[in-house]
C-alpha cells in the first residue's frame, strides 16, 4: 500500500503532462512540417488520426453527459422562482464578462491600429488564396443567422438535435425534462432520477479514462497544427496577431480573476491551477463544446463547485459564452476597415460592439461560426467581405487561444454563481485537489 501511495504522489499531474506535451508538439510541428514521414507513411497524417481520435472521443462524451448532468442539475435546483434566480445570474454574467472582452479588444484595436499599412493591404498582409472560395461560402450569410438561435433552442427532433450537434436545443430539453422531473409521482421521479444520476455517474468515469490519453491527443492535435500552419505567417500580420493575444491575455489574466476575487472571493491562482487541464485542453481542440467533460470534471473535482450550479452553468455557457470568440470578431472587423482605409465613426464602432454581442451568441453553432459572424458585421457596417482573407493565415492559431478564454471564462462564470448561491466548499482549504493524471 505504501509503495502504490508514493507512486501515485510522484506520478505527474494531469496538467503537466499536458503543459510537456504542448511544447514538444511545437518543437515537432516546427522541426518536420507536413512533408516528414517513416515507414511510408506521413507523419502529418498520422497526428491528423491521433489527433481525431482524441477528439472524437472527447465528441462522444458531450451528448449524454449534458443531457444526464442538465437534467440532474435542474431536478435538484428545486422550484420555478430557483431556477429562474439561477438563470438570471448566469445570463447576466455571461452578457457582463461579454461585454468586457468586446470594450477591451475595441480599446486595444483603436490604440494599436494593427490595420494601418501603406500600400494595398491585400499585398502586404498576404491575401489568403482561399479568401475567394470561402467568400462564395459565406456570402450567403446575414443577420437572419442570429434569428435562427430562436429556432435552434427548440428542436424539432431532439433525437436529430443531438446527432447533429445541435447543443442549445439539447439544453433546452434537457431544462424543461429536469424541472417537469420533479412534478410527476414519486414513484416514476425516483426512478426517472436514479437512471440519469447513474448515467451521469458513468460519463464521468469514461471522461477520466478519455483523459489519461488527453497529453498523446494534445501533443497530436497541435503538433498537426503547428506544421499546417507554420510560423511564417505571423510576420506581416504580427501587429494583428499582437493586439488579439494582448486582448485575450487581458480579459484572461485581469478582467476575469477581479471578478473572481471580489465578486465570486475566491483566489484566481488556486482556481486556474483548478482549471489548468480544462484549459490546455481547450486550446489543443479549439472546440467549447468538446471541452465541456473536461471543465465540467475539474469544477466538480478540482474546485468543489456543486452539480447542481456546474450542469446548468457550464453547457449553457459552451453554447452562448463567447468572451474571447466576440474580443476577436470586433477587433477583425475594425483591423479589416483600418487596413481598407475606412475610418469608422462611434455609431459605427458602437454597432460593431452590439453586433460583437448577438453574433458571439447567435451564430455559435454554425460551422466556422466566427467567421460567420464576421461577415454579418462587415455587411452590417459597409466592409469588404473579402477582407476575412486577411486573416486566415493566423485565424486557426487565434481559435485556439480564444477558446480557451471561452472556457476559462465558462468556469470563473460557475464559480462565481456557486459561490453567490452560498456554497461554501468552492476552491476553499482541502477541497482544491486536483487529480493527477495517467
Amino acid at each position: 500500500m505504501h509503495t502504490q501511495h508514493l507512486s501515485r504522489r510522484t506520478r505527474f499531474k494531469l496538467h503537466w503532462q499536458i503543459l510537456i506535451a504542448l511544447v514538444l508538439a511545437v518543437t515537432v510541428g516546427l522541426l518536420v512540417g507536413r512533408e516528414a514521414g517513416f515507414f511510408g507513411a506521413s507523419l502529418y497524417s498520422s497526428l491528423d488520426f491521433l489527433g481525431q481520435l482524441f477528439l472524437n472521443a472527447l465528441k462522444m462524451l458531450i451528448v449524454p453527459l449534458i443531457l444526464s448532468s442538465m437534467i440532474v442539475g435542474i431536478s435538484g435546483i428545486g422550484g420555478a422562482s430557483d431556477l429562474k434566480r439561477l438563470g438570471a445570474k448566469t445570463i447576466g454574467y455571461y452578457a457582463t464578462t461579454t461585454l468586457l472582452a468586446v470594450l477591451v479588444g475595441l480599446f486595444l484595436v483603436n490604440l494599436i491600429q494593427p490595420g494601418v499599412v501603406d500600400g494595398d493591404p491585400k499585398a502586404v498582409f498576404g491575401f489568403s488564396a482561399d479568401a475567394t472560395a470561402l467568400q462564395e461560402q459565406l456570402s450567403g450569410r446575414d443577420g437572419s443567422d442570429v434569428v435562427d438561435v430562436f429556432l435552434r433552442m427548440i428542436p424539432a427532433n431532439v433525437v436529430s438535435a443531438a446527432a447533429n450537434g445541435e447543443m442549445l436545443g439539447l439544453i433546452f430539453f434537457g431544462l424543461l425534462y429536469g424541472f417537469f422531473l420533479t412534478r410527476v409521482a414519486p414513484v416514476y421521479a425516483e426512478a426517472q432520477y436514479n437512471f440519469w444520476q447513474g448515467m451521469f455517474e458513468i460519463m464521468m468515469k469514461i471522461t477520466d479514462l478519455v483523459m489519461r490519453f488527453a497529453p498523446i491527443g494534445v501533443f497530436a492535435l497541435v503538433a498537426r497544427t503547428v506544421a499546417d500552419t507554420g510560423l511564417a505567417a505571423l510576420g506581416p500580420l504580427a501587429l494583428f496577431f499582437l493586439t488579439v493575444a494582448m486582448g485575450l491575455a487581458i480579459h484572461t489574466f485581469l478582467v476575469l480573476p477581479l471578478l473572481l476575487r471580489f465578486i465570486g472571493g475566491v483566489s484566481p491562482i488556486r482556481h486556474f491551477q483548478a482549471m489548468s487541464a480544462a484549459l490546455l485542453t481547450a486550446f489543443s481542440t479549439a472546440s467549447s463544446s468538446a471541452t465541456v467533460p473536461v471543465t465540467m470534471e475539474c469544477l466538480e473535482k478540482n474546485a468543489g463547485v456543486s452539480n447542481k450550479v456546474t450542469s446548468f452553468v457550464i453547457p449553457l455557457g459552451a453554447t452562448i459564452n463567447m468572451d474571447g470568440t466576440a474580443l476577436y470578431e470586433c477587433v477583425v472587423v475594425m483591423f479589416i476597415a483600418q487596413a481598407y482605409g475606412i475610418e469608422l465613426s462611434f455609431a459605427s464602432q458602437f454597432v460593431i460592439v452590439i453586433l460583437a454581442l448577438m453574433t458571439s451568441i447567435g451564430v455559435a453553432g454554425i460551422p466556422a461560426a466566427s467567421l460567420v459572424a464576421i461577415t454579418v458585421i462587415l455587411a452590417a457596417v459597409g466592409l469588404p467581405l473579402e477582407g476575412i482573407g486577411l486573416i486566415l493565415a493566423v485565424d486557426r492559431i487565434l481559435d485556439m487561444m480564444r477558446t480557451a478564454v471561452n472556457v476559462f471564462s465558462d468556469s470563473c462564470g460557475a464559480v462565481i454563481i456557486a459561490r453567490r448561491e452560498g456554497e461554501t466548499g468552492v476552491l476553499q482549504g482541502e477541497t482544491f485537489k486536483p487529480k493527477s493524471g495517467g
